[in-house]
């Protein structure tokens, strides 16, 4: 069975056209302003118009309150909520409920006692992203291009909700990470980049060829 990939923090129309060719099942946006990859509503709408069908839109947000959400769901095409903060279960399903599109919910993993957090959140989302635990201090929530130990994933092939593995995918080393994890699904965004925020069309073809894409 192949591997969906997610390309995360796009930008530009190009990258939109290389996530396509490179067999992309997901792209997302990123709206917040800490990141590098931070677009402005009109900018993801301009981007999300363009995305060929059967590629699925992600809207990644941090703690985003409803005005928000509001603002944005008013004038932008999407399919997925990405929640990369601290958002509750609760939380998880005001947002379901409010606006009737999956939701996505983004869980830090440093160490084994982190995985009880995915447990929580299961019932409530679609999926559930896994992700590096950011250090302490850290301005984002994700896209650090940080790793953890895939090892703490192995034998854990399912929860009650799809997963996907994300956290310092790079395309050398997102095949050894699905060996380990099992995972059916990655996410990537700095591990193929040329510089922070600026997608390289070589590197996500080589990742998703490398993933089993």
């Amino acid at each position: 069975m192949s591997v969906s990939v997610k390309f995360c923090g796009l930008s530009q129309p190009e990258d939109i056209v290389a996530a396509a060719e490179a067999g992309a099942r997901y792209v997302g946006f990123v709206h917040f302003p800490k990141s590098p990859r931070h677009l402005d509503i009109d900018r993801i709408g301009a981007l999300a118009v363009d995305v060929p069908i059967g590629i699925a839109k992600v809207l990644l947000t941090v703690d985003a309150d409803n005005a928000l959400l509001d603002a944005i769901l008013d004038r932008v095409p999407l399919d997925v909520l990405q929640l990369h903060g601290a958002e509750t279960p609760a939380r998880v399903t005001e947002v379901k409920a409010r606006y009737g599109l999956p939701v996505m919910k983004a869980i830090g993993v440093g160490e084994a006692a982190d995985l009880a957090k995915i447990d929580r959140y299961a019932p409530v989302v679609d999926q559930v992203l896994i992700d590096a635990k950011p250090p302490k201090g850290a301005d984002l929530p994700g896209g650090n291009g940080l790793a953890f130990d895939w090892r703490l994933l192995a034998g854990r092939k399912y929860w009650p909700c799809p997963w996907m593995l994300a956290g310092g995918l790079t395309p050398a080393n997102v095949a050894e990470a699905v060996r380990l994890t099992g995972a059916k699904q990655v996410d990537v965004s700095s591990g193929v980049e040329s510089a922070p925020g600026v997608k390289d069309a070589g590197l996500m073809a080589a990742f998703a060829k490398a993933a089993g894409a």
